[in-house]
């Protein structure tokens, strides 16, 4: 029984409820166990920012589609730093990522993670490649 009240003049509430189904089956009630089959619209996946290297440089940008995670791969034999750097000012200024002031994004072995989601527009990413010694490939995506 429901704890709204029914107030006068009306003496009943139609049932109205979205519900969902697949040809050939009844339809579900849409609720916790069983929601909409939705997901966010996003445009095309940005091009990858891929390749390897085995001397220090900077590679980039990245652009990103805006509200979707940003994954970072990197993978080989190799001894340095890799940090990820952001500018939203066509790359004129790259800024390490910190969180709560510390360093953020910043690796010494391989990774495969998730580093940023983008707010911004406009916004790119840069890969600080600091190789000391071997080969790295390295990998941003959506």
């Amino acid at each position: 029984m429901s704890s709204i009240p029914i107030d006068i003049p009306a003496s009943f509430v139609p049932a109205v409820a979205i519900s969902v189904g697949q040809p050939g089956s009844e339809a579900r009630f849409v609720d916790a166990a069983n929601p909409m089959p939705v997901r966010l619209a996003h445009g095309a996946t940005p091009a990858p920012l891929a390749g390897t290297a085995s001397a220090s440089t900077q590679v980039g940008p990245f652009l990103p589609e805006l509200d979707r995670p940003i994954h970072l791969s990197l993978s080989g034999s190799w001894t340095g730093r890799v940090r990820l750097l952001r500018s939203t000012d066509g790359g004129a200024t790259r800024e390490p990522l910190t969180l709560a002031g510390a360093a953020w994004a910043s690796f010494t072995a391989n990774a495969n993670e998730v580093v940023a989601e983008e707010s911004v527009a406009g916004a790119s990413y840069y890969l600080d490649l600091a190789i000391t010694a071997g080969t790295i490939a390295y990998r941003v995506a959506q």
